[in-house]
């Protein structure tokens, strides 16, 4: 198991688990300038890489909490795996941490050195795949076999956010798990409301006098910032001794914490605006402190406003498993649709990216504030780059068991056997409690058992891939990024027909057909489709029946899209393609916008 993330090193290094550690800086030097010794070296700094690397292939380590919470064994998707680090980031200049010479040099030392699996939780802002360093360096690892997986950004809720959109990664999302770490507000008024936390810190079991962050601002602060608690806003002789309530937003949690306990707060309670929802998120507080949901956080706000002398306390966090709904969507989990190619659904999957226990540096404190001191081994961390080593760990054990299988195969096998129901049974939703759908999600949230048997897979060639390069009318310079000889664009590729898991027509007028091959990976069979309609679209499947007699054999078929007359509307529709012999289920999401 290999991993091009941030920073990466592990805390603990036991015998041939981490058999290389690499780091490339000269893209980064040719902008800093001149680096000193210390950059010379691949060791983790700030904990990114230690977190990912470890939660994609760590081993069994028992007795592992972050602040006696979370008590238990950890071990990472493919804890037998040996694993590698390429370090390509760095500390920011004008906000870019990896340049692309570095992540470039990355990926081509990584192809070298042999990995079976690349887990890249990294990002940018979407580009040209001709342009785009992880799209250039993922299709080479392709072409010798080796899969990469993606993170697909931390930029939700707002839609077209997704990040890493190439179809020949995995691009992952990020939901939460049925663990939480509650800590409970409970006011003055007798109402206690359910936050998370794992401040190490605890109150006096006693009330505390609460203020809004506004209303213990300097002179010199705005209003806007001041809510936020950001640097320099609060002032100490109306913070002193109290509990000040910090929005959500900008500046990190963690950090709006440091600020609160700066200035001389007893505890803080962080709530969620109107976007952010119910996705709260526990993390190492430096103070005694609570995140709550928009919900709370409107009752918490009413509370202060009601009476002359409002008074709080928190209580200190507890862990509570087999949480009811999970998962749920994340809501910095970033979403489609692509950018880039409209045709291909990102992300393709989700994974569990809320509050991840894994291997923490100890170079830095666990919020990464300048002003931590604690230092500690394992750590609490939110965000799609913990999402995506989870894909990564399940990618090393197919691998393990079906070293013949293209990085394509492993795909549509994780895609096309996710489910898109939580553990109550019903549909996935996103923080704000609304239906979630395939642009948050993609295929649905990962379901690893199911992978090792999938029945059949979509297998896509790197020749399919560079004609979709083709069809994107990429010159034959930008092509020459990806192949190492001139390739002969098939005139006819339709970006429609790439033989993806997923199915996306972003304008449909009228009537479409697109076709897919499916490979029997499994017992010979009979296989009936099944389709969910979108709403306003009629679709057809020709043949409807797929009768395989060996492993290998592949079958095409034609899914035909037709407008409903008068019944269209103009905004994106999701359905459902299911392929069945009875004992497996072979889905694709469907996504149609009609024009």
């Amino acid at each position: 198991m290999f991993t091009c993330a941030f920073h990466l090193k592990l805390v603990i290094i036991l015998p041939w688990k981490l058999i290389g550690a690499r780091y490339f800086n000269k893209g980064y030097a040719s902008v800093a300038g001149p680096l000193n010794s210390s950059f010379d070296s691949p060791r983790d700094n700030e904990g990114h890489g230690s977190h990912t690397l470890s939660t994609a292939g760590g081993n069994m380590v028992p007795g592992v909490s972050v602040f006696g919470q979370g008590s238990g064994t950890a071990k990472g998707g493919s804890p037998r795996a040996r694993v590698a680090a390429y370090k390509v980031c760095w500390p920011p200049i004008s906000g870019d941490e990896c340049f692309d010479a570095d992540i470039l040099a990355g990926f081509d030392m990584a192809i070298h050195d042999g990995v079976d699996v690349l887990s890249v939780s990294l990002g940018g802002s979407a580009s040209a795949f001709f342009n785009d360093s992880v799209s250039i360096g993922s299709f080479h690892a392709a072409k010798k076999g080796i899969v990469v997986v993606c993170s697909a950004g931390n930029s939700g809720p707002a839609d077209a956010t997704a990040e890493n959109l190439a179809p020949w990664y995995i691009t992952v999302g990020a939901s939460t798990m049925d663990r939480e770490f509650p800590s409970y507000v409970v006011l003055g008024n007798k109402i206690s409301l359910k936050g998370a936390s794992l401040s190490a810190a605890r109150l006096a079991h006693k009330f505390y006098p609460i203020i809004k962050a506004t209303g213990a601002k300097l002179a010199s602060a705005t209003t806007e910032d001041a809510v936020l608690c950001q640097n320099g806003t609060l002032d100490p002789n109306k913070v002193k001794g109290k509990i000040v309530v910090c929005l959500r937003g900008v500046n990190a949690r963690v950090d709006k914490g440091e600020q609160a306990l700066l200035a001389g707060a007893v505890g803080m309670v962080l709530a969620n605006d109107k976007s952010n929802g119910n996705e709260i998120l526990a993390d190492p507080h430096l103070l005694p402190a609570s995140h709550i949901n928009f919900t709370n956080g409107v009752a918490v706000f009413d509370y202060i406003n009601s009476t002359k002398f409002p008074v709080a306390y928190i209580t200190h966090p507890k862990t509570k498993l087999h949480t009811k709904p999970a998962p749920f969507m994340a809501a910095f989990s970033s979403k489609g649709p692509n950018t880039i190619v409209p045709e291909i659904l990102k992300p393709d999957i989700t994974a569990p990216g809320v509050s991840v226990i894994a291997a923490y540096t100890e170079a830095e404190g666990p919020t990464n504030q300048e002003f931590d001191k604690r230092r500690i081994p394992y750590n609490s961390v939110s965000g799609t780059s913990m999402s995506c080593p989870h894909i990564s760990g399940i990618v090393g054990l197919l691998k393990t068991l079906y070293p013949s299988w293209s990085p394509a195969a492993i795909k549509s096998a994780i895609m096309t056997t996710a489910t898109t129901l939580d553990n109550e049974v019903e549909p996935l939703l996103n923080a704000t409690d609304s239906q979630a759908t395939p642009f948050s999600y993609g295929a649905g949230h990962v379901e690893p058992n199911r992978a090792m048997d999938p029945g059949l897979v979509y297998d896509t060639t790197m020749d399919d891939y560079v004609n979709l390069l083709c069809a994107l009318g990429y010159n034959e310079t930008q092509i020459s990024m990806f192949t190492e000889d001139p390739y002969q664009c098939h005139k006819n590729f339709s970006l429609l027909n790439l033989n993806y898991p997923s199915i996306t027509v972003p304008n449909l007028s009228g009537s479409v057909t697109v076709t897919r091959t499916l490979k029997n990976v499994g017992s010979p069979a009979t296989y009936i489709a099944h389709v969910q309609n979108p709403n306003g679209i009629s679709i057809s499947v020709e043949p409807n029946i797929l009768k395989f007699k060996k492993v290998g054999e592949e079958k095409s078929f034609k899914v035909t899209l037709k407008v409903k007359q008068g019944k269209a509307t103009n905004n994106c529709v999701f359905g459902k393609l299911i392929w069945s012999d009875g004992k497996h289920y072979v889905r694709s999401p469907i996504v149609v916008k009609a024009l």
